[in-house]
């Protein structure tokens, strides 16, 4: 499985980039996001940036990410999920449209 790790970015090079999930400084290649301003919230998967975040979201990511390695190290996942947690679960428009006009198969 692959989790994108969402960085913020101290310092742009051309390309490359330093950049911190908090923890960690790293370099980073921005060959798939162009570039980016120091600040810019990037996400991240082995070394390179995929996309551009708004920084609520890479907070709620890297919440998130930070449950996953308490659960592994046999801890819970506190918080992290409340946003999911606080409302119903829902289908995609599509599918919602579909099984409000009754449909039950394909």
């Amino acid at each position: 499985m692959c989790v994108g790790i969402p960085m913020q970015v101290l310092s742009v090079n051309g390309i490359a980039a330093r950049a911190t999930d908090g923890e960690d400084e790293t370099l980073i290649d921005l060959t798939l996001t162009g570039a980016v301003a120091p600040g810019t919230w990037v996400l991240t998967h082995l070394g390179a940036a995929r996309e551009v975040l708004e920084a609520g979201e890479a907070v709620k990511i890297a919440a998130a990410v930070r449950a996953l390695k308490s659960i592994m190290a046999g801890g819970g996942v506190g918080d992290a999920f409340a946003d999911l947690e606080a409302r119903a679960p829902a289908l995609p428009p599509h599918l919602e449209t579909a099984r409000a006009a009754g449909k039950t198969t394909a």
